[in-house]
């Protein structure tokens, strides 16, 4: 019984989808075949494809080695902040906002018992950078994953568009590090940056890495998700069992629920008559959507509505801030921080930064 509680509490978010399929069928039947159509395989395959690749690069040791070999060069507590929240914020836009989460929050806490340093202001700080950072390329996000294959553009295509809403996002979050840690010294302990790295794995790992955003950037996940299976399947099988496979079911249950729910009768004629297709309007409904259902949700239903992936784009990154839910990094940061009291304290410093956020897109947006 115990299992079948923490089972549920750890997976409320597939629980609540499978539930809201039932309910879906029960109220507006539909075959099997036309719910797996809604499932879109190229987001699914390359997501898979990117499992794989980040807890294979995780295995080398390579981030926890580059992490600490910048920390070991930090003397002051404002310092090191900003390097963690950067090094957060730039691994995000290739290893995605989540996969950053579990490789720096660690290395945070591990620090923090070694130097007299904030976690629970830390935390907050890396939590926004990986949502900020992550906003820069396709592969920094499920939502930008879903947006590049719905758009068709090219990778650097993509990168392009977001990266002004990236810098300037960037920018206020070094503001704020620098508002909210002291420039005090700090000694940090030599034995900090004893981390041996796998160098032929991570050299395997970052070829494979390549190669599959060359191939996903022509539009062929499957070759790309074949490539990456077909070499970790040799040289390190249990790399594969390793990765959350629940992680894609919970992105296939979200195709199928949330396009289910945007072709119900009162939804899609409130979306329609929405005119998203104007670029204002398409950004505000990412944004605030977002605040209710998540980003990556709010960018699966709304897609099919709007012209301007844009702009529907630049809202559901703007979404990932303010209100924890807006995006799933949040929640996860919250829960791999052993700090109480750090729900309303992250509200604290999120809402402000969305309603920065929030300006300065819509500032873009109109500019551009």
């Amino acid at each position: 019984m115990r299992s079948i509680v923490a089972f549920i509490k750890r997976e409320a978010v597939l629980i609540v989808l499978l539930v809201a399929l039932i309910a879906l069928q029960a109220l507006r039947p539909q075959s099997a075949h036309a719910l797996i159509a809604m499932i879109d395989g190229e987001t699914l395959l390359t997501l898979g494809g990117l499992l794989v690749l980040t807890k294979a690069i995780e295995h080398t040791g390579a981030m926890h080695w580059a992490a600490q070999r910048l920390i070991h060069r930090v003397h002051t507590e404002r310092g090191l902040a900003l390097v963690l929240v950067l090094f957060a914020a730039a691994i995000s836009t290739v290893l995605t906002n989540d996969v950053a989460l579990f490789a720096v929050i660690p290395i945070a806490i591990s620090i923090q018992q070694l130097v007299a340093l904030s976690l629970r202001r830390l935390v907050i700080v890396i939590a926004i950078a990986v949502n900020a950072g992550s906003i820069l390329t396709p592969l920094g996000n499920p939502q930008n994953l879903f947006l590049w294959h719905a758009s068709g553009v090219s990778f650097g295509g993509f990168v392009v568009t977001l990266a002004p809403l990236t810098l300037i996002l960037i920018a206020g979050l070094v503001v704020l590090t620098c508002a909210i840690f002291h420039a005090r010294r700090l000694d940090i302990p030599d034995g900090v940056d004893h981390v041996r790295v796998d160098r032929r794995a991570f050299a395997i790992a970052a070829v494979t890495f390549a190669a599959f955003v060359a191939i996903a950037d022509l539009h062929h996940a499957a070759w790309g998700c074949a490539l990456v299976l077909i070499v970790f399947g040799v040289s390190r099988w249990r790399t594969i069992l390793e990765i959350d496979w629940l992680l894609l079911a919970v992105f296939a249950l979200m195709f199928i629920v949330l396009r289910s729910v945007a072709n119900l009768p009162l939804i899609h004629d409130l979306c329609a008559h929405a005119n998203l297709d104007e670029p204002m309007r398409a950004y505000v409904a990412g944004a605030i959507t977002s605040q209710v259902i998540s980003n990556v949700p709010a960018a699966i239903m709304l897609e099919s509505f709007t012209q301007r992936w844009q702009a529907l784009a630049y809202g559901v990154s703007v979404g990932g801030f303010g209100w924890c839910i807006g995006s799933l990094a949040n929640l996860i940061a919250m829960r791999l921080a052993p700090v109480k009291g750090l729900f309303w304290r992250f509200h604290l410093l999120s809402l402000p930064f969305f309603v920065f956020a929030a300006i300065a897109g819509a500032y873009l947006i109109h500019a551009l």
